[in-house]
């Protein structure tokens, strides 16, 4: 054992000393450089590099940049390698993110009926596993859910919304009473007036956690909070009607499990003779879409095989076209949140510039700001919030935990946002990008806790439990801000 630990910090100590160290991986491992983005003008430098070469950019931080290389390309640009910036192994083999196989034949031992007992989301599950899960809670929940197929991937997969509406207890039309702040009478929702909130997983395929995250929202909202079932979010109903869709990218997630675990874009053929497939889904909205994908090179055509290929025109992926049809039949939608990983942050709109700021910022900034805050508090994870700068009340870091940027400064300027699209010609006042864990791979080890998009699924009732309270605070907070006529 004490040699193990000795081998282990060995190799531990080359890996963060090895700031232009060539590393000798297998074909089972790829490698994760860190740059540190903190001296001037670094930041824009690395991304600039790593964009023009079209490297894998996994995370961008406020004092960092992660760039994956795959093995079979291993080696980064000169000028790139000439940053300080340390390296790291990543293992390919399911064994390590994996802490069980996908349980979907066992349905019975998932036991539903409890969000605390359920042994549901203790694991990963597969598309297949996915959609039994989402076919019990329907059965288990007849009145309350319903699950529709809202359109067909580019490999012809389902694309699944799940739908959780509290039935009314009165006539269509007839006005309910509750008791407002003040303690007076006010009217409540009427069932066509509903507030509609929306929420779907992983856009990009390898972010399983945020997959997983939806998932467990969805089993939130059909339990009761108790004091056994702390996390239960069927209250919520009363207010909303909640429309989940957990695998907004089937085809690309598909493809995680099966050949390629850090697969990015979805998997349509992009054009005739074309060696590459995929199109990165969460540049391919509607709103300020470009077709160039580097910036600064608005002459070159965009290359299909970049991980950052938008499409040749907007709405090209199937699975962006079939989102966006879904959401133009809600009656009222208020709320929408991106989920994401990694990185802990809640980002508002823009995407697409830093030079424009919401109507609605100050509105966005201070639910954003309660919302990081409930998520916190549940397991003293902290999480940076996405604002504006140039707001004074919001410009301050506090407490440490609150570091106030819209997602064009949490992470990069980029056209095409599903983020974009969903305030700007959804009209969703309330739209977030949230990056749930962790704050990136420093090394895959449980020393130092941090696996970027490798989370373990240990980890996944906890990211459930704070982003539940989250979704909480946030629904709460629309409906006290509401008008009330």
């Amino acid at each position: 054992m004490a040699k193990a630990w000795i081998s282990f910090f060995a190799f531990f100590c080359a890996v963060v000393a090895a700031e232009q160290q060539t590393l000798a991986p297998t074909s089972a491992h790829g490698i994760l450089r860190r740059f540190n983005s903190t001296a001037n003008g670094f930041r824009e430098t690395v991304l600039e590099i790593a964009q023009n070469h079209d490297l894998d950019v996994w995370h961008v931080g406020r004092t960092y940049i992660d760039v994956y290389s795959p093995p079979e390309a291993l080696d980064v640009p000169e000028d790139l390698g000439g940053i300080p910036h340390t390296a790291t192994l990543v293992p390919l083999s399911h064994q390590l993110w994996q802490d069980g196989a996908d349980s979907s034949s066992n349905i019975k031992a998932w036991n539903l009926t409890s969000l605390t007992n359920s042994t549901f989301h203790e694991t990963y599950h597969s598309l297949s596993g996915i959609r039994k899960f989402l076919t019990q809670l329907v059965e288990l929940n007849p009145n309350t859910t319903s699950l529709s197929r809202i359109g067909l991937s580019a490999e012809n997969r389902d694309i699944l919304a799940l739908s959780i509406v509290k039935p009314s207890g009165y006539a269509e039309g007839e006005p309910q009473e509750g008791v407002s702040k003040k303690g007076g009478k006010k009217k409540m929702p009427r069932p066509a007036e509903k507030l509609d909130f929306v929420i779907i997983g992983a856009q990009h395929a390898r972010e399983w956690i945020a997959t997983a995250t939806s998932l467990y929202l969805a089993h939130a909202l059909t339990i009761d909070q108790t004091l056994d079932e702390p996390h239960g979010l069927s209250s919520l109903l009363d207010a909303f009607n909640f429309h989940i869709i957990p695998v907004p990218n089937p085809d690309g997630y598909h493809y995680t499990w099966k050949k390629d675990r850090y697969w990015y874009k979805n998997r349509q053929i992009v054009a005739p003779h074309s060696k590459c497939v995929g199109v990165d889904m969460n540049r391919n909205w509607g709103y300020k879409w470009k077709a160039e994908e580097v910036p600064g090179n608005p002459a070159e055509p965009a290359d299909p095989c970049s991980h950052w290929y938008p499409g040749s025109r907007a709405f090209e992926s199937p699975e962006v076209n079939s989102i966006a049809n879904f959401i133009s039949t809600l009656h009222n939608p208020v709320a929408f949140v991106d989920l994401r990983s990694y990185g802990q942050m809640i980002s508002t709109p823009y995407s697409y510039t830093c030079k424009r700021f919401p109507k609605d910022g100050e509105d966005q900034a201070e639910a954003a700001f309660g919302a990081a805050r409930a998520m916190k508090d549940v397991h003293d994870e902290p999480f940076q919030v996405g604002s504006f700068k140039s707001l004074s009340i919001f410009n301050a870091v506090i407490d440490n935990v609150v570091k106030v940027g819209r997602l064009c400064e949490n992470l990069y300027k980029a056209p095409g946002n599903i983020i974009d699209w969903m305030y700007q010609r959804a009209y969703i006042k309330y739209s977030y990008v949230v990056h749930l864990r962790d704050t990136g791979t420093v090394i895959f080890t449980e020393l130092l806790g941090k696996w970027g998009f490798s989370l373990p699924a240990k980890w996944i009732k906890p990211v459930g439990e704070e982003t539940s309270s989250m979704i909480e605070y946030l629904a709460k907070f629309i409906v006290s801000h509401r008008k009330v006529t």
